[in-house]
């Protein structure tokens, strides 16, 4: 965690931007320590660091157009963490498919903790795709992607609590320091 801490700091990570990366952190450790007590097998220090790396790119990105990404996953390449690249490359978009409900992969895990984290506040997945299409959804193409990404995040959400004793909703609880 410290050298994730010294990451955000060395790359400029603005306050709002870092705490929302502890909240989706929280939620991704939340759930991947979840996972693993039902016998799914994940790397929990990958995804800590990949949640609390997973808007690296996006101070440097603001207002550039810059895919904020692709831009952090190559920072994390650069500086010799090619896992951790991957999982912040696939945060916003899951590039690989992984129908398997037998297997998760930690890029799953973080995408969707994002996918959960508005600001700072732990919402449900329709919440936040509202702000997302309200935020983003300037053009017919913009507004698109973001259905497609959100049906796939609903998708992603039942393949994750199909393996636990837990419902969506549950995550909510961490608003208020109660996490289980």
């Amino acid at each position: 965690m410290k050298e994730c801490l010294t990451l955000m700091d060395t790359h400029g990570m603005l306050p709002n931007i870092r705490e929302h990366s502890f909240r989706v952190m929280q939620v991704a450790v939340f759930l991947g320590e979840a996972l693993a007590r039902a016998g799914h097998s994940l790397q929990l220090p990958l995804i800590e660091a990949g949640a609390l790396l997973h808007d690296l790119g996006k101070t440097p990105c603001l207002g550039t157009g810059h895919n904020h990404a692709l831009w952090g996953a190559q920072i994390l390449r650069d500086l010799g963490y090619p896992e951790v690249a991957r999982v912040v490359a696939e945060h916003v978009y899951l590039e690989q498919k992984n129908g398997n409900p037998g297997f998760f992969r930690e890029a799953e895990i973080v995408n969707y903790a994002d996918k959960r984290v508005l600001h700072t506040r732990v919402v449900t997945l329709s919440h936040r795709f509202v702000d997302l299409q309200e935020r983003y959804g300037r053009t017919p193409e913009a507004r698109a992607r973001i259905a497609v990404n959100q049906a796939n995040s609903q998708a992603l959400e039942g393949k994750i609590f199909a393996s636990l004793d837990l419902t969506p909703d549950d995550l909510l609880k961490i608003n208020h320091g109660r996490e289980q």
